[in-house]
């Protein structure tokens, strides 16, 4: 097994986010009770494990399943080392951070790394490691002493350390004296960078790359600059361009390794793809605007799925994406009238209007009334989770007639609980106890009309992931569906409302599944693809080329032969 370890120096969440593992020096066990506002989106993987959000982009980057124990924290690994220690596993020895922490760390990245991340069933060649953080932190020594060790056991040709720093611009000037002081940290710490990975706003000066070379003990070649691009999925070809490729190779003796012709083919096509997507991003001049009201709009990664899913299916659809975040809480409060009217004005002017998913009651009337906008008004909707129960509570109220109908998670003692908790799912303990992964969701006969569907290529069982703890409250059901609102999937036992759509209207879909989460830049998301090609009037097209089965894979071939008019160089997939 080769490792690449990728760390942080300077300050954090600078752009390292290319691992298959991902190391976070906190003590919860995982990432589902952090507040979003504070630490991001909680992204959930295929087996429901909650983990940070990180690991989303690996997948969408990498195009690879994940599994729990790809997200490493503080709080697992001392849990496992306290349990062994709890059975007597060592023998009554003293217990220790060294080695048994470390040892304890290394044993379950060495296990992590050779679990298949794909379909083929084959064991990983290269495992990519990110230690969260910045060396220096006292909670990541552990994991740095782990690191040093590994780096060891794996010998030369076997491990590559990248550390990523960040060069700030200071009057005018490139300063290089952090990454300078952060290197010599990471080296004191007993971590040996091979490359260095500088973020930087523009194009390092040669001046200023070559101090960094002479100061930090590498060679010129050895330092990528990262700089600001237009799009963040255009940073591979960036890093293309530099020779990273056969850096890479060299360092890790990956000439050595024997590849099939067919992964070796499949691997050109797919980097073809990409490149012909991607660098195309910036000659799109349509825009669609899309709203987004939600409850955590202080912190953008608190929907960063959401925003990633959103931007595949704007390039799959040839348009500009304009996200405008509106507080659902401005569009309640009418004593606040700056707010209350700039939030509104967002919504009546939107393309598309967005409700994500969430917890609690803050903020929910404006999401209702959201709702109810874009259902009069013929504007595309979209639910997620939270957005898709809003979506039934406000038809219930509005439509129906079922005045006070709302969620148990918003009062519950209402006498009209449209939507409930679900029965199975404790309510004492929070961490790992929701609905979550990877779940069918079939589509009911009768749904043929269903323009989610049609996307979904006629299919009768999709499989998406979730994690939720409420349902529509199935005595509403019947009522419900008498009034207009189809349920057009619901779970494998059909108990349990998945899909809900309107018929007549030109896109109003609330789903209870998370479909951010499996969206990636060559197969964007169905509903969030279906919801921008309605906003932006292509509904009918897009829906035609699926139908005949012209999706993800022949729409990325067109690219690559011309779209628009504009000719592809298909040795370089540039246009």
């Amino acid at each position: 097994m080769k490792y690449v370890l990728v760390s942080g120096g300077v300050i954090s969440g600078v752009g390292k986010n290319v691992s298959s593992i991902k190391v976070d020096p906190y003590l919860n066990v995982d990432a589902g009770t952090m507040n979003p506002k504070e630490h991001g989106e909680v992204f959930v993987l295929s087996d429901g494990g909650e983990v940070d959000l990180d690991l989303g982009n690996y997948e969408r980057y990498l195009n690879i399943t994940l599994t729990r124990d790809n997200n490493i924290t503080t709080g697992k690994i001392y849990q496992h080392v306290i349990e062994r220690e709890r059975r007597g596993d060592y023998l009554g020895k003293t217990v220790q951070v060294v080695p048994h922490i470390t040892d304890a760390i290394q044993t379950w990245i060495e296990k992590v790394a050779r679990i298949p991340v794909d379909d083929s069933g084959e064991e990983p060649d290269v495992c990519i490691i990110e230690l969260g953080g910045t060396v220096g932190d006292i909670e990541s020594m552990p994991f740095v002493e782990a690191m040093t060790e590994l780096r060891r056991k794996a010998g030369r040709g076997n491990f590559l350390q990248i550390h990523v720093s960040y060069v700030p611009v200071i009057h005018g000037e490139q300063k290089t004296k952090p990454t300078q002081q952060a290197i010599k940290a990471a080296r004191s710490a007993g971590l040996l960078p091979d490359l260095i990975a500088c973020r930087c706003e523009r194009v390092l000066e040669q001046a200023a790359i070559e101090k960094i070379a002479r100061f930090c003990f590498v060679d010129v070649s050895h330092v990528v600059v990262v700089k600001d691009m237009p799009s963040i999925y255009q940073v591979p070809l960036l890093l293309e361009q530099q020779g990273l490729v056969p850096l890479l190779r060299d360092i890790l003796s990956l000439q050595n390794l024997t590849i099939s012709p067919a992964s070796v083919q499949k691997g050109r096509h797919t980097w073809s793809q990409w490149k012909s997507l991607t660098s195309s991003e910036n000659r799109f001049f349509d825009t669609v605007s899309i709203v987004l009201v939600g409850k955590y709009i202080e912190l953008h990664d608190s929907y960063l799925s959401v925003i990633k899913a959103l931007e595949h299916s704007a390039m799959r659809c040839r348009r500009k994406l304009d996200i405008q975040w509106v507080d659902a809480e401005h569009l309640e409060n009418v004593s606040d009238p700056a707010n209350y009217h700039k939030a509104w004005h967002a919504v009546c002017t939107a393309s598309g209007i967005l409700v994500p998913g969430g917890f609690g009651q803050r903020g929910t009337e404006g999401m209702i009334a959201a709702a109810k906008w874009a259902r009069e008004n013929k504007v595309p909707y979209l639910g997620i989770c939270l957005g898709m129960q809003i979506a039934v509570i406000e038809y219930a109220r509005n439509v129906i007639g079922i005045t006070g109908a709302t969620s148990e998670e918003f009062n519950g003692e209402a006498a009209d609980k449209i939507i409930m908790f679900m029965p199975e799912v404790d309510k004492e303990t929070m961490g790992a106890t929701m609905r979550l992964g990877l779940r069918p969701t079939l589509f009911q006969p009768g749904s043929e009309w269903s323009r989610l569907r049609a996307l979904y290529e006629g299919k009768e069982e999709i499989l998406e992931r979730h994690r939720h703890r409420y349902e529509v409250n199935p005595a509403y059901i019947d009522r419900i569906e008498q009034g207009g609102l189809a349920f057009i999937g619901k779970d494998d036992r059909h108990e349990r409302m998945e899909v809900v759509e309107i018929k007549d209207h030109p896109w109003f879909v609330g789903v209870q599944f998370h479909p951010e989460y499996l969206s990636r830049v060559l197969d964007p998301s169905r509903p969030y693809l279906g919801f921008i090609a309605a906003s932006a009037g292509l509904l009918d097209e897009l829906t035609a080329d699926y139908m005949k089965g012209n999706g993800p894979a022949s729409e990325a071939e067109a690219l690559v032969n011309g779209v628009n008019g504009l000719t592809v160089n298909k040795e370089t997939g540039l246009f």
